[in-house]
Parts: structure tokens; C-alpha cells; sequence
């Protein structure tokens, strides 16, 4: 048995959460037409949380009507993870595609738990979805996934709080700290943001800043934390937690809910996927939120990053694959697309992210502002070039038990960033990683 086939053994069956690498890998392929599949027909299982999936199946059923798609949500998060980890370990029970974010696109190339798409010719839509969504799903030469949505970052902000104190619309972090000061001088119930250590927000603000924490190179990891947009972050967040600006709310809890709602949490700087939550969870503030650009760091040009987001993959124990991605192309490309852009979703594809009809759509809840145009500009922004980890789902979890200990006063960022460096160097040797 070879080196790299033990390694991928070891990693399939070792992890609760898998910690796979960006391998280039070509999966067992069927062979198949996918347009000839869906004519002849079949029934696929598509794991998904997005309940808009379940909108492309129907739409999808009716216009291939020898096609039945199952759609089953087997829970978000780690809980989807190591249900679709479990199935690729046994080799049996998983799904036909699985919505896969791009932070965990390629924990599962190693063990060939994906197909490479390119044999379907996924590799010719190159320039059809946006840099970022697109170097989320790619590997070495290979395709192991269609972007579904995107996260390009900006600045969600109650314009009702900012001018009822005279604060203006921060342009860059210097200027967001200061307006958090403004902010809890004018009204000690008002912060500027929330956070209680979120590893997703911390490493996107890292990568604006043009930082490159993580290095992969198949087999070879490296984490460095040292690094100036690393230091440009800690630069920016500490002084806001010393000086307590930022809310001690979680995200996604009731109470941070209340806090976008009553204007206690006067902002946030998060993925373009937003603002369905906020006319969803806080409808009494229509009218007061609006979206700017995100701030930036210092002379480096406008320059933003992605927050989320995910794509779709065609798993190699289907033995539908090229039905699989026939469907897989309606969902991100084609007529599926549409309904799931009708439906809410940022698109990751480019000619929705250009078109005057995406980009003049009005809000309501925005107070009639053309919010795609800042998140059409951020989606163009976004700094290449970006790694995430192999084991990326398992480094965040853990995330807390260093850095987030700065959030309760337990440790510094700089202090809480070496001591998740040290984990993640520890954990990426135990599971036979390179390190670099």
C-alpha cells in the first residue's frame, strides 16, 4: 500500500471531523453523459441544509420528470460533517451531492470522498462564478465542487443609531474603533459590534488585511499567526475588547437578536449572506439598517474577503455521478440558480453579481437602498490567494479554548492566536501532516 494511500486511511477513519488535505484526486467515474442520465433518469439524495435546495429539486423534477430527488437536512455545522465523514468512512448510506461550505471543501479530497468534476467539463466554467467561490471549490487542477452562494464581507449598520449620535459611517478600522468610543461615550448601552471569540470572523479580517495565516500544499501545512495581517487584526480588536466596546453577545442568540433590533448593536461586518437574516430575525428595524463598504486596513487599496459560503460536490461513492452533476450544473449555474437568487441567495456567479437587474434592486428593509452594488464591489474585492486549512472545521472548534479566552479577560489576542498556532501544528503532525 502506498504512502499516500495509508495517510488517506488514517485520516478517513481517525476523525470525528474529517482533517483531510487539497489533493488533486480523480474519483471513479461513471463514464456517463449527464444530460443522457437525466433522460434516461434515476433518484438522487442531495444531503443540504439550505432549505432553498428543496426549491431546485421541485423545479428540477419538473423539467426531467424521470428524476426524483430526495433532499434530506442531516443538520448543520459539525453535525452535517461527521454524518457525511461517517458515510465516507463506511462507504455506504451517503448521499449522492452534499452541500459542502468552502472552509471544508477539502477536508474530504484526501480520502476521495469527492468526484473531480473536470471529466464532466466543470473546468470550462472557469470565469463563470466570482475568485473567491471559485478558488473554494478548486484543487491543483481539479474541480471538486460548483459554488452555490458566496460571502463576500461588508458593513451592515443602523443608520438610525449612527445619526441619532452624529457618528459618521467608519471608512476604515481606525476609524470603527473610534466610532465605538463615540458610540459607548454618547450611550454605554450602545457597542459598535458584537463578538465572544468567532474563529470565521477573526481569519476573514485576516485575510482583508491581506494576511496568509494558513499555507497548504497537499500534504504540508503551515500556521503561522506572526504574520502583519495576523497583527493588524490583534492591532485593531484588542484595544476594543480592553476598552469593552464590543458586546459580549454571541451570535445567533436571542440576545443578539434583541440587540440589532433595540440598536444596542449598532453594526456588523459579515458575509453578503445578511440580509435575509436581518429582515427574517428583526423585522422591527426595517427601515433603519443600511449597508456600507467594509472598512479597510490603512493605504492597501479597497480590499475585502469572504465569510461563508458554500458549494455543492458530487460524493465518489454515488453511483449516479453523472446524474448527480447534471443536476448539480441546474443547481449552480442553470435554472436552478435562479431560484435560489429569486428565493434570496447571493449568487457566486458572475453575470448575477454584473446584471442591472441584480445590482438596482431595491430594499425595503434598507430603506430602499441598492445594497447589491457595495456587495457586488466586495465580491470583486476579494483578496486571492487565501488557504484554508485541511482540518479547518476541527481547528475552529477549538478555537475558544485558546483565543476566545481573550474575550473574558484570560489571555491577549497575541497570547490566545500563538497558543491555537501551537494546537493546530500539534494536531496537523498527530494526523500525519507535513509541517511546515
Amino acid at each position: 500500500m502506498s504512502t499516500n494511500r495509508r495517510f488517506r486511511r488514517r485520516l478517513a477513519a481517525g476523525l470525528s471531523v474529517a482533517a483531510v488535505t487539497a489533493l488533486a484526486l480523480s474519483a471513479c467515474s461513471s463514464g456517463a453523459d449527464p444530460e443522457a442520465a437525466a433522460e434516461e433518469g434515476g433518484e438522487l439524495t442531495v444531503w443540504a441544509w439550505d432549505p432553498t435546495i428543496e426549491d431546485v429539486a421541485a423545479a428540477y423534477e419538473e423539467e426531467n420528470p424521470a428524476v426524483s430527488v430526495e433532499v434530506v437536512n442531516v443538520g448543520t455545522g459539525n453535525d452535517h460533517y461527521t454524518a457525511l465523514q461517517n458515510a465516507v468512512s463506511a462507504g455506504s448510506g451517503g448521499p449522492d451531492l452534499a452541500q459542502v461550505e468552502y472552509q471544508a471543501t477539502t477536508q474530504f479530497t484526501l480520502a476521495e470522498a469527492l468526484v473531480d468534476l473536470t471529466e464532466f467539463g466543470a473546468d470550462e466554467l472557469d470565469g463563470t462564478f466570482a475568485p473567491g467561490p471559485w478558488e473554494g471549490v478548486r484543487s491543483g487542477d481539479g474541480v471538486y465542487g460548483l459554488p452555490l452562494d458566496s460571502g463576500p464581507m461588508a458593513l451592515f449598520y443602523n443608520q438610525a443609531v449612527f445619526e441619532e449620535h452624529d457618528i459618521a459611517v467608519p471608512e476604515t478600522w481606525e476609524d470603527y474603533v473610534q466610532a465605538g468610543r463615540d458610540l459607548q461615550a454618547a450611550d454605554p448601552d450602545v457597542y459598535i459590534t458584537n463578538d465572544t471569540g468567532d474563529a470565521g470572523l477573526t481569519t476573514s479580517l485576516m485575510w482583508q488585511a491581506g494576511g496568509h495565516p494558513f499555507d497548504v500544499e497537499e500534504t504540508t501545512v503551515g500556521v503561522d499567526f506572526t504574520g502583519e495581517g495576523s497583527q493588524k487584526f490583534v492591532e485593531a480588536w484588542q484595544p476594543m475588547l480592553e476598552e469593552e466596546l464590543i458586546a459580549p453577545i454571541s451570535s445567533w442568540s436571542d440576545e443578539w437578536y434583541q440587540g440589532l433590533g433595540d440598536g444596542t448593536i449598532a453594526s456588523l461586518v459579515i458575509g453578503a449572506w445578511m440580509p435575509g437574516n436581518l429582515e427574517g430575525g428583526v423585522p422591527d428595524a426595517a427601515g433603519d439598517w443600511r449597508v456600507a463598504p467594509m472598512p479597510q486596513w490603512g493605504d492597501s487599496g479597497f480590499q475585502t474577503a469572504e465569510q461563508g459560503g458554500s458549494g455543492m460536490s458530487v460524493m465518489a461513492d454515488s453511483e449516479q455521478q453523472a446524474l448527480a452533476y447534471d443536476f448539480l450544473e441546474y443547481a449552480a449555474v442553470n435554472g436552478g440558480k435562479e431560484v435560489r437568487v429569486d428565493d434570496g441567495v447571493f449568487p457566486a456567479t458572475t453575470a448575477d453579481l454584473e446584471s442591472p437587474e441584480f445590482l438596482e434592486r431595491e430594499y425595503e428593509y434598507f430603506g430602499g437602498q441598492q445594497i447589491n452594488q457595495v456587495l457586488s464591489e466586495s465580491s470583486a474585492a476579494v483578496v486571492e490567494g487565501w488557504d484554508y486549512l485541511p482540518y479547518q472545521v476541527y481547528a475552529n472548534t477549538i478555537f475558544n479554548d485558546s483565543v476566545g479566552q481573550a474575550y473574558v479577560g484570560g489571555t491577549s489576542l497575541a497570547d490566545g492566536l500563538a497558543e491555537w498556532q501551537d494546537a493546530l501544528l500539534a494536531y496537523g503532525e498527530d494526523q500525519g501532516f507535513t509541517l511546515e
